[in-house]
């Protein structure tokens, strides 16, 4: 699954796994592909710097990516906690009473929630560039708008490609235009924050709208067949991200989750505000169906409802709450009905990439 983008990164494979989890990420690397590990979770730059140590040593020295967030639109503050004083005693109110509604226990005296999305903060998000600058990574991804132009800047004075999610082909040229490298071409069908055209209609209208910029198809996309069907609608390669939740290589620090992950179908997820302000897909679940009904307060901006939900978050999976407990996944997730390894996942891709190829040439009459 070579093309011109993955020959010029250095990768086998032109598939590009984004992942939370280190772990994870490293194996995608090893296996061929470009891990691109989620920094969003990192609160402190020496956590950071800490696990990009390890990615160093676990990466057989191939290439790695950062995905970073950095909200176009945000509710400026000076600090988390004047942006936290923001937060309506109503909403805290509603929060409680979910909770308290599910039976869900209060954490231990003095324990810290263990969810906190302080990376979408602006300023949390340059701390973590100023300490992935000095490792070698590939590739910068943003998931939500075009990074700051210096923040461009800097990535390029260091020798890294800049990609950045689109949701519509007017996201992706104003992405093209702010100098970003690669434009990432999300479907509804995506995990976490997307908008609202699905792959198959987006990913060529994304390939139009940047040419010659290359493209990497995103959304809906769990097989070889699929990354097939990407490259043929004029993509570079593909953009994985809920395929990998159920890997062995994963942390998802629940059981729970799991199951629930490996049992669900491709109709049991929802694009909703309640995790993070902004429309995200997720299981559905009682916790996002009370956000989402008439009952609700209505949710608030970003960043404003991700640290509102921090702690009831942290709950609900310490607590593995099963009425409430989920997490972003695409509707990929219908496919997901195994725990393999991340190089398994990997044959599985190969192995379906060449059965659509042959199909494809069986079809033209060239075999």
């Amino acid at each position: 699954m070579e093309t011109e983008l993955s020959k010029r990164l250095g990768i086998e494979h032109a598939i590009f796994g984004f992942t939370p989890f280190p772990a994870v990420a490293a194996a995608i690397t090893r296996a061929g592909g470009l891990g691109v590990l989620g920094a969003v979770r990192y609160g402190a730059a020496d956590d950071l710097a800490r696990d990009l140590d390890w990615m160093q040593e676990n990466t057989d020295g191939r290439p790695y990516g950062l995905d970073v967030v950095m909200p176009a639109k945000k509710v400026e503050g000076v600090t988390e906690a004047e942006i936290e004083a923001m937060i309506p005693p109503a909403h805290r109110q509603f929060v409680a009473d979910t909770l308290a509604k599910h039976g869900v226990p209060e954490l231990d005296e003095g324990e810290a929630s263990g969810w906190r999305i302080t990376g979408w903060m602006e300023q949390v998000a340059r701390g973590q560039l100023d300490v992935a600058f000095d490792y070698p990574i590939a590739l910068l991804a943003n998931a939500l708008g075009s990074p700051p132009a210096d923040v461009v800047e800097r990535a390029h004075a260091h020798g890294i490609l800049v990609a950045a999610l689109a949701g519509s082909p007017r996201h992706a040229r104003r992405h093209r235009d702010a100098g970003i490298d690669i434009v990432v071409a999300q479907g509804y069908e995506a995990g976490g924050h997307t908008g609202e055209i699905a792959s198959m209609v987006l990913t060529p209208e994304v390939v139009e709208a940047v040419d010659p910029l290359p493209v990497l198809a995103a959304g809906g996309i769990g097989s070889g067949e699929q990354i097939a069907a990407g490259l043929a609608l004029g993509a570079q390669g593909v953009w994985l991200g809920s395929l990998w939740l159920t890997t062995e290589e994963a942390d998802l620090h629940s059981r729970a989750l799991t199951r629930k992950l490996l049992a669900a179908g491709s109709g049991d997820t929802v694009r909703s505000r309640s995790l993070t302000g902004k429309p995200a897909r997720q299981l559905r679940t009682e916790w996002t169906d009370a956000w989402d009904g008439p009952e609700g307060p209505g949710t608030l901006p970003m960043p404003l409802q991700g640290l509102l939900v921090a702690e009831a978050v942290s709950r609900i999976q310490k607590y593995e709450v099963d009425a409430l407990l989920g997490t972003p996944v695409g509707q990929i997730v219908g496919r997901m009905n195994s725990e393999r390894s991340v190089q398994a996942v990997f044959h599985d891709l190969t192995a379906g990439f060449e059965r659509a190829i042959d199909r494809i040439n069986r079809i033209a009459g060239r075999a």
